[in-house]
């Protein structure tokens, strides 16, 4: 981890030499999951790329599309090239490869002439106001577009003669493998799209005036139809604050379950922001309700799109803290807990070594294998995916790397901690002021 800080500009390096040392032991801890994007960040497609030979914006895409569906008689290849997500009930269409050890997922895109063709066959016709701009890539001439085709039943059939099916993207997260950066950049992807068809379900109608709204700017914003009014809504971004709260004097984390949780996971505490509070407050007050326990110094760790929350909030992002207990007496609200615990490092450490996460990975790709190929229709709920392979059970266990839950958890863990270590600091202060 130090190796981060040895390839620090300047400023950043005069900046860490000026930290106390307990400021400096803690960005350690927040820095450590920068390194690599939460699932569902980073998405490679781009709303505008920086090639000026194919900057396709919203509004550019949505033309050439609206041209190519208008034209039914011309069959050669056109740039650019449109691909298409079809959704159903919030679930994207996949496919899945298997071959001799591993199982790997991926998005099943369809041509804008297949599109049109199986919503034909259906006896719909396919328009440029149902499909919704999610963006392109700087490497291929293709624009990659997004459609809700939950009414159309006869799909499920005709997409699954193919291959393809529709799974639960809480699935499709689980059986992820954290190390493929494709399947993580597609994932991204996934709950971009997935987020927007929510959005666009929810926002049918003008909070303001009652009627009913029309797509702008290929599906980007909403526009309220009546001429007296006509207020833009654009989707709004839902905060949730989740926070590990942290007795430093006794080395110890408070972690919570809830109701909801599967078997044995405990996970940190979260809660939404109100009107008029800061974040830093949201965690203090959501502590305070949850647990009792009262919070002093809030340090902020990093964010996640978590775009499979509840669908009347398709569109949410955790903002992860690090929290500082003041009191330590717990004293849980029944009506949001099930239990909240002090669980030392030790036992945190052990539950995180605990050789579930592969293993609920491994068996959810199995299971989308299987839905693709018809075999297992429903069977999404993962709790039974977490088990050892000798069929013994951890204590306890926490969320997996999808969420960030995780990685607040796993930085303190593995933290590396230079307070009262001053031969440590002088070192690296000295190796710093060097370069």
């Amino acid at each position: 981890m130090l190796s981060l800080f040895l390839s620090s500009t300047p400023t950043t390096t005069t900046a860490l030499l000026s930290l106390s040392k307990q400021s400096f032991s803690r960005t350690l801890i927040t820095m450590s999951i920068t390194l690599q994007p939460h699932a569902f960040a980073a998405n490679p497609l781009r709303s505008k790329t920086p090639n000026p030979n194919h900057s396709f914006s919203p509004i550019s895409a949505l033309e050439s599309l609206k041209t190519q569906l208008l034209d039914a008689t011309n069959h050669q290849p056109i740039s650019p090239t449109f691909k298409v997500l079809p959704f159903r009930k919030g679930r994207p269409l996949a496919s899945s490869v298997a071959d001799d050890t591993t199982v790997f997922w991926h998005l099943g895109w369809i041509s804008l002439a297949d599109c049109k063709g199986f919503l034909a066959n259906c006896g719909v016709q396919l328009s440029g106001d149902s499909l919704v701009y999610l963006g392109s890539r700087d490497e291929d001439d293709v624009v990659y577009w997004a459609i809700d085709v939950s009414s159309e039943g006869g799909l499920v059939t005709e997409l699954g003669s193919k291959g393809l099916c529709f799974v639960e993207l809480r699935m499709l997260m689980v059986a992820t493998d954290w190390a493929d950066q494709r399947a993580m950049g597609e994932l991204a992807i996934a709950g971009h799209a997935r987020a927007l068809m929510e959005w666009h379900n929810i926002s049918r109608f003008c909070g303001h005036c009652g009627e009913k709204t029309v797509p702008m700017e290929a599906g980007r914003r909403k526009q309220c139809s009546n001429e007296l009014c006509r207020k833009r809504i654009y989707p709004r971004v839902d905060p949730v604050v989740i926070m590990l709260v942290i007795d430093r004097e006794n080395d110890r984390a408070l972690l919570s379950r809830q109701s909801r949780f599967v078997p044995r996971m405990w996970s940190c505490l979260a809660g939404f922001i109100e009107p008029g509070e800061s974040l830093e407050e949201a965690v203090r007050r959501e502590t305070w309700e949850e647990t009792g326990i009262e919070v002093g110094e809030v340090i902020y760790h990093s964010s996640q799109p978590w775009p499979v929350g509840p669908n009347s909030m398709p569109c949410q992002l955790m903002v992860g803290f690090y929290a500082y207990a003041k009191s330590f007496e717990i004293n849980v609200d029944k009506s949001e807990l099930e239990d909240a615990q002090w669980h030392s490092r030790e036992d945190v450490r052990k539950a995180l070594t605990f050789a579930e996460y592969k293993k609920a990975q491994q068996t959810a790709a199995a299971k989308v294998d299987q839905i693709c190929k018809g075999v297992e229709q429903g069977g999404q709920n993962l709790s039974a995916d977490y088990n050892v392979e000798s069929g013994e059970l951890a204590p306890m266990f926490i969320p997996g790397p999808f969420a960030i839950a995780h990685h607040l958890i796993s930085s303190w863990v593995t933290q590396v901690s230079l307070i009262g270590d001053e031969a440590q600091l002088r070192q690296l202060n000295t190796s710093m002021s060097n370069l």
